[in-house]
């Protein structure tokens, strides 16, 4: 009788705690910036939307909307903050018109590579001021990396760039703060979304442009029209995602339903990376094999003076935002000390 008794009261009490985990459904509707087509920047998503559906039990799902069909990916931070929508997924270096700090948080140029940028974030004070640029910004929202990139390619041209004199009057599609570097390089650039990116270049609105892996650059058909593929991406060694959660949302949310998300996210940072990794040179060597691409290597004059504009760049930014200053200063210090580990632990590249 015992035992009968102690059975009903554990069943009981998994009844009362599954009632109220599935009385606490939640609906992420999550307008992106990238298509889900796009290995690496959009297709993390979908995946993830899938990893909260299994791991809640159904009670926590993501709806996914695609570029444009719900908000517009330069407005999906107002829209989740303003609650218009209760989520989004994006990359923070789209806000730099909003947040000077937010490209930080996106890809530095001659920064991280990917494993270091996840180390400063989740055991340095990345997370800690990445949260802090928003809320210091006034939005209500909730960040969490979700995914990362490996390096990306540095552009596509159509002519040999031998010397900082064939940069000049450029017109190139670039991103963050690698974009301001090559304004200072007398380069007129413009931040355009993937998909306008190829008709601007049919059209010679652009000479050029960086977008992101060969592996993406190839689905857009950049090959078509600029041959050049310039390496390695120095203006990102890696990019960081995000997700954008609605800051009342969450703090509505159960701890639960608040751990699956920030796991599943974790396991999209890995798995996004593993993606990248895995899928680029055999993208690569399509590309020279059957569309005509040439892959170049910038010589070291060329990063120098890349290296020498982004110091430029960085001092005044530095010196022209507070919030910009004591990320950079961070993420400098954490740098600093992982560069021990960096010159004695890995095998050079070759």
């Amino acid at each position: 009788m015992k035992k009968l008794l102690a059975g009903v009261a554990v069943a009981a009490t998994m009844a009362s705690a599954s009632g109220a985990f599935a009385a606490d459904k939640v609906l992420l509707k999550t307008p992106v910036t990238f298509s889900t087509s796009l290995p690496g920047l959009g297709s993390p998503v979908p995946r993830l939307a899938e990893q909260l559906d299994l791991m809640s039990g159904g009670t926590l799902k993501m709806k996914v909307y695609e570029p444009n069909k719900l908000v517009p990916p330069f407005e999906i931070l107002d829209a989740v903050s303003s609650g218009k929508v209760n989520s989004g997924y994006a990359t923070a270096g789209y806000w730099a018109g909003k947040i000077p700090a937010s490209p930080l948080f996106s890809a530095v140029p001659f920064g991280p590579e990917a494993g270091e940028y996840m180390g400063w974030l989740y055991y340095g004070n990345g997370r800690a001021l990445y949260q802090e640029m928003y809320d210091q910004a006034g939005y209500d929202v909730h960040v969490i990396p979700c995914a990362i990139n490996a390096p990306e390619t540095s552009g596509w041209f159509a002519n040999e760039i031998n010397s900082p004199e064939d940069l000049k009057g450029l017109k190139m599609r670039f991103f963050g703060l690698g974009g301001e570097v090559m304004q200072k390089l007398g380069v007129a650039t413009s931040l355009l979304p993937g998909g306008e990116i190829f008709p601007a270049l049919e059209k010679g609105a652009i000479d050029a442009t960086e977008f992101s892996q060969p592996a993406v650059d190839t689905r857009l058909g950049l090959h078509k029209i600029v041959k050049y593929n310039y390496f390695p991406g120095w203006h990102q060694q890696a990019t960081l995602f995000e997700l954008l959660i609605n800051g009342t949302q969450w703090d509505q949310m159960s701890e639960q339903h608040k751990a699956i998300v920030e796991n599943a996210c974790k396991a999209s940072v890995a798995d996004s990376f593993a993606e990248g990794e895995a899928i680029q040179f055999s993208a690569m060597n399509d590309n020279v094999e059957n569309n005509g691409v040439i892959i170049k290597q910038w010589s070291q004059e060329m990063l120098d003076t890349y290296r020498g504009a982004w110091e430029e760049v960085a001092e005044e930014r530095a010196a022209g935002d507070e919030f910009f200053a004591k990320v950079l200063a961070d993420l400098n210090e954490y740098r600093s000390g992982y560069q021990v580990w960096k010159e004695n632990a890995f095998l050079p590249r070759k």
